[in-house]
């Protein structure tokens, strides 16, 4: 039940079971989750009721190119490895009103310290119906969006979107990709209050795979939850129905990565 928030805007880095040696961006507050989704498996608790409210608590882009020159700087006079630059933090990266202006700096001081790197976001992917946004994660080596479901139930049931949602609209934003981006899901099931859930199942991976043969990722990256989640009644699923799962994403030529 415990939940996790980063208290600085550069946090890292951290070995990740996907990106490596990953040197972490908080663009959000440090205080509290500030996301348009509530998944109710997120390490960071549910979303703050103040949520959109106070964008004065959002780091301003000259403190965030501050902070991640100096830490660059710093890690790269101490040889310290770093293989990703990560947007991620306290909830959805791409809601921060200077996000493209960030994803440039970010881009100028990776060339200047850590050329090698690669910079990723972990997006849910609800505000690349904008140009600016898509135009921002195109900069990127990888743009890993969020698709927990296609089922429109399932994912007010996992994800409990806030405000307008349309996985219609998501998927033919997604196809403006043209195929590069990487797909993130999580798979989980459990129950919330009264209502149960499994994206798991037989129906649900066989709509999920057909919505991946339109939109053909560049990667696809299944998982399950690690770290504590917001509520107790909520399970992982096995290593062996990613592995499943996985399977069936390879027959269809696309590559995936599973971590458990």
């Amino acid at each position: 039940m415990a939940t996790f928030l980063f208290d600085k805007i550069i946090f890292g880095p951290v070995t990740s079971r996907r990106l490596g040696e990953s040197l972490g961006i908080n663009l959000l507050p440090r205080d509290s989750k500030y996301c348009n989704f509530n998944c109710l498996y997120c390490e960071c608790g549910f979303t703050s009721k103040s949520f959109g409210k106070n964008k004065n608590a959002l780091p301003a882009a000259s403190n965030v190119r501050e902070s991640l020159e100096a830490t660059l700087s710093r890690y790269s006079d101490q040889n310290v490895r770093i293989d990703t630059i990560t947007f991620a933090g306290n909830g959805e990266p791409t809601l921060h009103p200077e996000f493209s202006k960030i994803i440039e700096d970010a881009i100028e001081l990776r060339g200047k310290y850590y050329p090698d790197a690669k910079i990723a976001v972990l997006s849910n992917a609800t505000l690349i119906t904008k140009q600016a946004i898509r135009d921002a994660l195109r900069r990127v080596e990888y743009n890993i969006l969020k698709i927990d479901s296609v089922n429109e139930d399932t994912v007010r049931l996992i994800n409990c979107p806030l405000g307008n949602f349309s996985l219609s609209g998501l998927k033919e934003n997604m196809k403006n990709f043209e195929g590069n981006l990487t797909i993130q899901t999580l798979f989980v099931r459990g129950n919330y209050q009264g209502e149960t859930f499994d994206n798991s199942t037989e129906q649900e991976v066989k709509d999920w795979l057909n919505f991946l043969k339109e939109i053909h990722p560049e990667l696809v990256m299944i998982y399950t939850f690690r770290r504590d989640t917001p509520i107790d009644t909520i399970q992982k699923i096995s290593p062996e129905r990613l592995h499943e799962i996985a399977g069936k994403v390879r027959e269809m030529g696309i590559q995936v990565s599973v971590s458990v």
